[in-house]
């Protein structure tokens, strides 16, 4: 039997990994895990996935309204005039070894930023919103010359004509995306926006409630999201279909995991009970681009291998499992889908530490204590 927990007035209820636990309240995302559904400030991705941008997307999570025409424009103008990056972080980035994990680079260059932000230490509403534009701004921009600068390539400056889905696609691939490529895109930064109180994004509300400032919540929500069992998994899954190979090659591989009790990426998880709702756009926009290119054998091999899973685990795909084919489709290095996932969730961090900052306390649970009692201490001679 456990201890109870010695020097606390309150009652505990212990839950693993807080699993269940109500750790706040918030305006900005529901998530219904038996029925499958996803919702930015009370509008179904199902339909945002369909019809609004990724800055449409920002708007609504920041104000909690969709942009009027007008909105839209200033955000898009703001956006586009803050991409640029500080003389130093692009300094920064050159010098990283060529063969640094892009997480722990981006990770760096946003705490840098801070740095040389002269709006880091200002708490205000106001400065908080300018330096939430920045941030969503230039997280592309890192992690896009982080890639080019560590191919021997020059500093790419973004196109501040294009969006910011497009964009980042211009900067890796040194093309201007087609319709179809710069459309995928879009919808996947608007799924990958925010959800709820998950890992990073419940460090990022930890860290400001300690009223630390903005970039340092954006570091540990980086450091957070880069884990395998959150923002890493959507790598694991292109690892996998590439160690794969070929759909004959399928059954043989999942039963070897299966057998030495592996975790297959990209499938199961801690909330949904069904079908992940972002899992069946990703799963569309991985056939459209594999159709568009000619080539649908990353598509195909992930939709057997969900068969399977289903079939022997009665597991179904996450977010991460069709991410990693439609990202591969569209040109982007494997080493590089966790750090777009931050490109995409930053505009959900920032907005959960704004809204933590407007009605704020400090987030200090309590443990469960497993440990002996009454244990004395022996001087060192007697040990």
């Amino acid at each position: 039997m456990s201890a109870p927990n010695v020097g606390t007035t309150e009652p505990s209820s212990f839950s693993k990994g807080l699993e269940g636990i109500v750790a706040g309240q918030s305006a900005i995302c529901y998530i219904d895990g038996q029925m499958g559904q996803l919702i930015y400030r009370g509008i179904s991705i199902d339909e945002l996935a369909t019809d609004a941008t990724f800055e449409e997307i920002i708007y609504l999570l920041w104000h909690g309204t969709l942009p009027k025409k007008d909105d839209l424009i200033r955000l898009q103008k703001e956006l586009s005039v803050n991409r640029g990056l500080p003389d130093q972080i692009i300094a920064f980035i050159k010098s990283v070894p060529r063969n640094s994990n892009p997480m722990d680079v981006l990770r760096t260059a946003v705490s840098f930023l801070g740095i040389y932000d002269e709006e880091a230490k200002d708490n205000s509403i106001e400065a908080n919103w300018r330096k939430s534009v920045r941030l969503v701004a230039k997280l592309p921009t890192i992690v896009a010359n982080f890639h080019t600068l560590r191919q021997n390539g020059d500093y790419v400056k973004p196109d501040s004509s294009l969006g910011q889905a497009a964009n980042f696609l211009y900067m890796i691939n040194g093309v201007e995306p087609g319709e179809t490529a710069s459309r995928t895109f879009d919808c996947a930064l608007v799924l990958h926006a925010d959800h709820e109180f998950n890992a990073s994004t419940f460090s990022a509300r930890v860290t400001a409630a300690t009223l630390s400032d903005m970039y340092s919540s954006m570091t540990s929500a980086i450091g957070t999201l880069k884990g395998p069992l959150h923002g890493g998994a959507n790598e694991e899954v292109m690892d996998m279909l590439l160690k794969i190979k070929t759909l004959t090659n399928i059954e043989a591989y999942l039963q070897k995991m299966f057998s030495q009790k592996k975790k297959v990426p990209g499938f199961g998880h801690r909330v949904y009970k069904v079908e992940d709702p972002r899992a069946k756009h990703l799963r569309k926009f991985s056939k459209r681009l594999g159709e568009t290119i000619g080539n649908l054998k990353w598509y195909e091999m992930s939709e057997k291998i969900a068969e399977y899973v289903k079939k022997e685990k009665n597991l179904v795909p996450n977010v991460d499992f069709y991410s990693a084919s439609t990202y591969y489709y569209l040109g982007i290095p494997v080493d590089l889908f966790t750090p777009i996932f931050a490109m995409s969730r930053v505009a959900g961090w920032t907005a959960h530490v704004m809204e933590q900052y407007s009605d704020n306390r400090l987030i200090r649970p309590v443990s469960e204590y497993t440990g002996p009692h009454d244990v004395h201490f022996v001087p060192i001679e007697n040990r």
